[in-house]
């Protein structure tokens, strides 16, 4: 076989093990919380370009957890239709290019989702409004 052939996949391979063993892209924690008036039920529906998470209701203050590893291309999204009552919206729930937490605890509420980042350099909370 043709050296640069072979250096060429050994590149490859090592690429693809550096980046399972979450050197080259970090493992993310999603969480969404219900966060509505207590007794307010949420629905939700999770998806990837690639995975359906599923249809999941929550009561108030129960959360659904979802842990991956955006892909090393930064282009993993995630967005989810959130229900309630006779309110429905959409939202892109994790974005590479907008989200960068390794830890990350979004809070439905009334107005719009807040996501709390917990990193090691960052703690912050930034809230979304519906469209």
């Amino acid at each position: 076989m043709n050296p640069s052939r072979i250096n060429w996949l050994l590149s490859l391979m090592l690429l693809f093990v550096a980046s399972e063993a979450g050197i080259l892209v970090h493992k993310v924690d999603l969480l969404i919380y219900n966060d509505l008036q207590n007794g307010t039920f949420l629905t939700i529906h999770c998806k990837s370009k690639q995975d359906d998470l599923g249809v999941h209701l929550l009561a108030y203050r129960d959360y659904f957890e979802v842990k991956f590893r955006p892909n090393m291309f930064g282009t993993t999204l995630f967005y989810c239709s959130m229900q309630w009552d006779a309110t429905r919206h959409w939202f892109d729930i994790y974005t590479s290019e907008r989200d960068t937490c390794t830890y990350c605890s979004w809070n439905v509420r009334p107005d719009g989702p807040c996501l709390m980042e917990s990193d090691k350099s960052k703690n912050s909370t930034t809230c979304y409004h519906w469209n």
